[in-house]
């Protein structure tokens, strides 16, 4: 029971309330948590006196990221959390209730974190089945997929927040019947349907951090699209892995959703086979029901259509076991580095996390309302992800993370 009124099919109920960074048109970025068509403007919070120390508090929410509330720790940053959870639960609106709230849907959202590093892995055993088919049919996953996370470490410079175009890139491509390169943009490019989550402590260089610690050092999570220029990637990626046609963009969802406000949502992932090495084994449930969906709206359309519907429970490599492994040699992890999950690709049609997949390579379009097809993403092409969790009367959501294709 609530005094603010919240949509009942909202994202941001009041068992969510994630953190993010926006401003209203005053050039003024600061932190906010989403609570159904609303922000609780978390300066004006601490003003008020919310959270104790309010010139302290005021002054960490002033940051146009969030880092450093998040560098605070989980203690603290989960006692915020539960007092704005407590500020709306009173039986009547509190008397500070019109300078605490702004409206979410007329506020500019920005950047959440300042990113030090990003990884990307390659965590799907589907998606990397249907990707290894293509090239090896015989043989689609390589020796060491069942036995370790795949990652490459990214590009954190260009990775944005969602409602930010993104230029076609350019690069060196194979056009079909040539044996040497052109430079040209690429005629390939595409999506890929990822989650990443948010690292909210610092570790010492040296130390791994164990598998069942994970949870103190992963703050929450949001969704990712990891744009790709498939033709450019082909031709470069031996032998080293991605480059170019990865590190042109990535786009995240605006709202960081925390680790806690997911706990509901825990299963089981899928059974692993051959056991993992002992630092990677891990005990209960570490993977996460949330649904997935991905739609495109065609640049000469104008027509949403959802193109997959997927979930991150089919992950076969959890979050705590990336993190285990991504240390394990004793590499450290910053506050607000991004660890994403690779494409995440369902069993059958119709749950595949990027074109790529959809179109076996380009080869069969998918087609769309009004006689238009895709093989790749075209110029003026607007693509969204969206995920969200309910279970007995809860419900978390992600919101969006769009991004539209210019030349």
């Amino acid at each position: 029971m609530m005094w603010l009124s919240v949509p009942a099919d909202t994202d941001f109920s009041i068992h969510n309330l994630p953190f993010g960074i926006f401003h209203t048109g005053d050039g003024r970025p600061r932190a906010g948590v989403a609570i159904g068509d609303h922000i609780v403007d978390l300066p004006a919070a601490a003003d008020a006196g919310l959270f104790g120390k309010p010139r302290f508090f005021k002054k960490v929410f002033g940051q146009n990221t969030l880092n450093e509330f998040i560098g605070l720790g989980k203690p603290v940053t989960n006692r915020i959390r539960r007092k704005v959870q407590e500020w709306l639960l009173q039986p009547e609106a509190p008397a500070n209730a019109a300078q605490l709230l702004c409206d979410r849907r007329g506020a500019t959202m920005l950047m959440p974190v300042s990113v030090p590093n990003y990884t990307d892995f390659y965590s799907s055993i589907e998606h990397a089945t249907n990707v290894g088919k293509m090239f090896r049919p015989d043989n689609p996953l390589l020796p060491n997929w069942r036995w370790l996370p795949v990652g490459y470490h990214g590009r954190a410079s260009s990775i944005v927040v969602s409602g930010t175009s993104m230029r076609r890139p350019w690069g060196q491509i194979i056009p079909q019947g040539r044996e040497t390169p052109v430079y040209a943009p690429t005629q390939q490019l595409d999506f890929e349907l990822e989650m990443a989550f948010v690292i909210g402590k610092n570790s010492e260089l040296g130390q791994p951090i164990p598998i069942d610690k994970a949870d103190e050092y992963i703050f929450g999570l949001l969704l990712f699209n990891d744009w790709s220029a498939r033709d450019i990637q082909r031709w470069e990626y031996v032998p080293l892995g991605p480059f170019l046609g990865k590190n042109f963009g990535s786009s995240v969802s605006p709202w960081i959703v925390p680790l806690e406000a997911l706990k509901p949502f825990r299963v089981k992932g899928p059974k692993q086979t051959p056991a993992p090495l002992e630092y990677l084994q891990q005990k209960g449930r570490q993977q996460y029901d949330i649904d997935l969906e991905v739609a495109i709206t065609p640049g000469n359309s104008g027509q949403e259509t959802v193109i997959s519907r997927s979930n991150t429970r089919y992950l076969y490599w959890s979050m705590a076991q990336q993190l285990a492994h991504h240390t394990v040699n004793g590499c450290n992890v910053q506050v607000g580095d991004l660890m994403a999950s690779g494409t995440i690709s369902g069993p059958i049609p119709g749950s595949y996390g990027s074109l790529l997949e959809m179109t076996l390579g380009g080869k069969e379009p998918i087609l769309l309302p009004g006689g238009i097809s895709r093989a790749f993403l075209e110029d003026g092409d607007i693509l969204t992800l969206r995920g969200r969790a309910e279970k007995d009367g809860v419900r978390i959501g992600f919101g969006e993370v769009t991004g539209w294709i210019s030349k």
